[in-house]
């Protein structure tokens, strides 16, 4: 199979997968949702729908391609055999989600010998995919009329960037991320909160922002949306030199990516 043909293959099947699993969350949603366990720390949760819509994927996908691997947030983690391997985070934004707001999605990505090939997020509550191939651009489906290519924004000078930005569930944590995030707000136009990784990703490979960052981050959580941000036009990374990683995951618009990537670096944002 050629290269071309196994990436829409992959790409097919990712779609297929987070169409279903977002139809899952968004209509099965039961309304005395609860949660499950806990992660890192008391308010960082999981809900009975998370493991579900993963178990949803990884068997969607598994009949599909068995030699495949996983490695999802709510504990897929098998290597396979193929060279291939999905890495899902179901429900991006699962905090959101428990109380019934409407920013969350469900992120895939297709490695192929540890390069991200494949990349599609759903935001069900908005009616909008973001899907890319590694070269082949970036594309959205929503309320408009077919597919929308995607391309991230003209670069502002950095005093007039909307960035987005998460914060961590630790509170030791969190409060690091609150005075960082004191010291940008002057010196961009505002900071904004979304709730999901994924979808500032994409929103900003739409032209929705300027730029994002956050400390803390899992491959799940980045997989998808990075790539699709990167075929939009943007620029991502870690600290400077680095790929995106749980210390920091950095993306902006050229022009905005390496000023702000700067200023992370000069604030500590980021952690060993």
């Amino acid at each position: 199979m050629s290269d071309d043909a196994l990436h829409q293959e992959l790409l097919d099947l990712a779609r297929e997968a987070a169409r279903r699993a977002g139809d899952l969350l968004r209509d099965g949603r039961p309304a005395d949702l609860a949660v499950a366990r806990t992660k890192s720390s008391p308010i960082d949760v999981v809900t009975e729908m998370d493991i579900a819509a993963e178990k949803l994927i990884t068997d969607l996908i598994s009949v599909r391609r068995p030699d495949d691997g996983f490695f999802g947030e709510e504990g897929a983690d098998t290597p396979g055999t193929s060279g291939v391997r999905w890495v899902i985070d179901p429900l991006d934004g699962t905090v959101n989600y428990l109380y019934g707001l409407p920013t969350w999605s469900v992120s895939i990505a297709a490695e192929r010998d540890g390069e991200t090939v494949v990349g599609v997020v759903a935001v069900p509550m908005r009616g909008e995919t973001f899907h890319a191939v590694r070269g082949g651009g970036a594309w959205a489906t929503g309320a408009w009329a077919g597919e929308r290519a995607l391309t991230c924004r003209p670069a502002p000078p950095l005093d007039q960037a909307l960035v987005s930005t998460g914060f961590n569930y630790v509170s030791e944590v969190r409060t690091h991320q609150a005075e960082v995030a004191a010291r940008l707000i002057p010196l961009l136009r505002d900071i904004r909160r979304g709730g999901s990784a994924a979808v500032d990703l994409c929103d900003l490979a739409a032209g929705r922002l300027d730029g994002y960052y956050e400390r803390g981050l899992h491959a799940w959580d980045y997989g998808a949306g990075d790539l699709i941000a990167r075929e939009a036009g943007a620029l991502t990374g870690g600290r400077p030199g680095e790929r995106p990683s749980t210390a920091l995951t950095v993306a902006g618009t050229p022009g905005v990516f390496e000023p702000l990537q700067r200023l992370l670096e000069d604030f500590g944002a980021w952690h060993d």
